[in-house]
């Protein structure tokens, strides 16, 4: 029954998951062929939006693929995509100035932003754990019975769904961090005047349904953070009747 229940949760989180992957291409894709009246590449707007906010320290760089487009707070640098760094459309322009957002996020403190990058060494560590260290909770927990109470390996068990959540509550972080970026990056384009009103509603668009993916992301993490959970207390509640 627990399996039943686990895969009425999953196939609608794979379909949503699938959805929103194919909105975020389907949506850069169409906005990617309208060509700003700016006439800003992705580049352009990346470094003009950081010269006026005053910020020296960050470079711009390119990297291979469609969409790769991410900041790397270590290096410094905002690394386009093959698909944002050249391109003088509405959708490059959304891409490239979100990216600006999360280096306004650093540079403003911003709460979520940092609570993220906290998690992230955490999270790398606990993702590659939490599995091994599950099933050597399970196996103590069948080598060394305890009459009372919890047994270490039952303890350790827990550990490894801690280690597991640690994923999911980096997915919960991440929302509001990639929302606010958007919305950063909405804003900034207007009071620039990169994109005119009309060219807004588009990057919107783009930047909501790349949004979605990480909504998609939270889910799955959700639903195999349950699995764990359920099958804890199966594993434990067969173990007391016997």
């Amino acid at each position: 029954m627990s399996y039943l229940f686990f895969l009425l949760l999953l196939i609608p989180c794979l379909i949503f998951s699938a959805w929103a992957s194919a909105k975020v291409n389907s949506a850069y894709s169409k906005y990617d062929k309208v060509a700003n009246l700016s006439r800003m590449t992705g580049y352009a707007t990346a470094t003009y939006l950081l010269r006026n906010r005053g910020v020296s320290d960050i470079a711009v760089g390119r990297v291979r693929g469609k969409l790769t487009d991410h900041y790397d707070p270590t290096k410094g640098v905002v690394n386009l995509s093959q698909s944002t760094y050249g391109s003088a459309s509405v959708g490059a322009v959304a891409v490239a100035a979100h990216e600006i957002g999360h280096v306004m996020q650093k540079k403003q403190g911003y709460f979520p932003y940092k609570l993220r990058k906290v998690l992230v060494p955490i999270t790398n560590i606990g993702s590659r754990l939490a599995m091994p260290v599950i099933i050597l909770g399970i196996l103590l927990d069948l080598l060394l019975l305890a009459d009372q109470g919890l047994s270490y390996g039952q303890w350790i068990m827990y550990a490894g769904i801690g280690l597991y959540g640690l994923s999911t509550l980096f997915a919960l972080v991440t929302l509001p961090v990639e929302y606010n970026a958007s919305r950063r990056a909405r804003q900034m384009l207007a009071d620039d005047g990169i994109l005119a009103p009309e060219e807004i509603k588009g990057a919107r668009k783009v930047l909501n349904a790349a949004a979605l993916t990480y909504v998609a992301s939270l889910l799955m993490s959700l639903v195999y953070f349950l699995r764990l959970i359920v099958m804890l207390f199966i594993l434990l509640g067969g173990r007391r009747k016997n």
